[in-house]
């Protein structure tokens, strides 16, 4: 069994930025795609962005392209997700997903089903 583990959440001021990180460990040789995506309270799941191993397949949700970066380091087994001017509306949980299964359209990407292993999450606090 993988496990993932998120870091790099905090408070952060409007328009600030942050940087998640996911470190996989174990089976993770297997993790063919690897997302983000958070939750804020009352409100359901929803995917923020996901890259495929070798990167040359990335997804954004509408609401977050050309702010955030999602990236990984296959040496290291971490996906990483850049987070520049943040809003108040983005202040939830954000959870890593990892799947190993091979899915080179980014149509699915977006999918919460697709993804066997999920991290705990890392609070990001957006203030006004």
């Amino acid at each position: 069994q993988g496990q993932l583990v998120e870091s790099g959440g905090g408070l952060v001021q409007a328009g600030g930025s942050l940087r998640l990180s996911c470190a996989a460990s174990g089976r993770t040789q297997g993790y063919y795609v690897m997302g983000w995506f958070r939750q804020a309270p009352g409100k359901e799941r929803e995917s923020v962005a996901a890259i495929s191993r070798s990167g040359g397949s990335i997804y954004y949700a509408d609401s977050v392209k050309g702010r955030f970066t999602i990236s990984r380091d296959n040496a290291k087994n971490t996906v990483y997700l850049q987070m520049n001017l943040l809003k108040p509306e983005e202040t939830a949980v954000y959870y890593c997903a990892a799947t190993s299964r091979y899915y080179t359209d980014t149509y699915y990407y977006s999918d919460p089903t697709i993804y066997a292993y999920w991290g705990q999450g890392t609070q990001v606090t957006v203030s006004s």
